[in-house]
């Protein structure tokens, strides 16, 4: 879930292409009216969604996800774009990037540290897992003390390192859970969880007996939505229930909320859509 495009915000393409390009007549504010007791409070966006476009345009990418209304970004990849330009872009637009996807299993960690202050994020997320350490229950225990050590590093530069899911991580290893050991093996002040819930749906997993169980342990998530026939999906589309998912944050520890789709046919399309379905639920009474 990372990568690197040639676009670095306006210089490859102006405005007018753009908009062409994505099937949009302006970016005129579009973000509907703020209502009472909304159920989040911010909604964010994983930029993997709208990949196709940052490879375009960075700058005008990130002015389209902040018309519709979202508040908060999570990067995967720059796409070449320099810290200091990402920040100004994103200050200029009232977005905040709590948390990137990245490696800190390997790489320089140091440099890691030095963007992640630069662009303000407070998660290191690590997005996924090398296939040969998925293949044992042992390793996985390996990757939990892996984690831990970056985790340390991490806080004692003000970060914190999140572990992302999809959902190879519940089919059982050596007659083990590898999310469990991971649950269990890792210190809750070195690393935090970005819970998927179409992977862990997709994974037969009940995200609020994950609550249960481990409350507190979820400062982030990724929304998106498990169709009938298992496919990702926008938001309120599928089979997810949301409503009840979301009403238990406090318990889980959720601060952060990331729609994101993998593949969406037209991310324009998809990102609004999902926008708008969460943008219209209500805390309960």
């Amino acid at each position: 879930m990372t990568g690197a495009g040639p676009g670095v915000g306006s210089e490859i393409v102006n405005r007018r292409e753009f908009l062409e390009l994505v099937g949009l007549g302006s970016l005129s504010a579009i973000v509907p009216p703020l209502l009472n007791d909304p159920l989040l409070e911010r909604i964010g966006l994983q930029l993997h969604t709208v990949r196709t476009l940052m490879e375009t345009s960075v700058a005008l990418t990130l002015e389209m996800v902040a018309k519709i209304g979202y508040r908060e970004v999570e990067f995967a990849g720059y796409f070449g774009a320099r810290p200091a330009q990402l920040r100004s872009w994103l200050d200029g637009l009232g977005l905040s990037a709590p948390s990137a996807h990245v490696s800190v299993l390997d790489g320089n960690l140091d440099q890691l540290f030095d963007t992640a202050a630069e662009l303000g994020h407070r998660y290191l997320v690590q997005a996924s897992l090398p296939l040969e350490t998925q293949q044992s229950a042992d390793r996985f225990r390996r990757a939990a003390a892996a984690l831990n050590r970056a985790g340390e590093l991490a806080r004692q530069r003000n970060l914190q390192v999140a572990y992302h899911n999809h959902d190879f991580e519940f089919s059982r290893r050596d007659d083990a859970v590898p999310y469990d050991i991971l649950l269990q093996e890792t210190d809750p002040d070195l690393v935090t969880m970005e819970l998927d819930l179409y992977w862990m749906t997709k994974g037969e997993r009940d995200p609020l007996a994950y609550f249960h169980h481990h409350p507190g342990r979820f400062r982030l998530c990724h929304l998106n939505d498990m169709d009938q026939r298992g496919g990702m999906t926008e938001v309120g589309r599928g089979r997810i229930d949301f409503s009840t998912i979301l009403n238990q944050q406090k318990k889980a520890g959720l601060s952060h909320f990331f729609v994101e789709h993998d593949h969406p046919p037209d991310p324009i399309a998809s990102v609004r859509a999902s926008f708008n379905y969460l943008h219209q639920q209500r805390r309960p009474e």
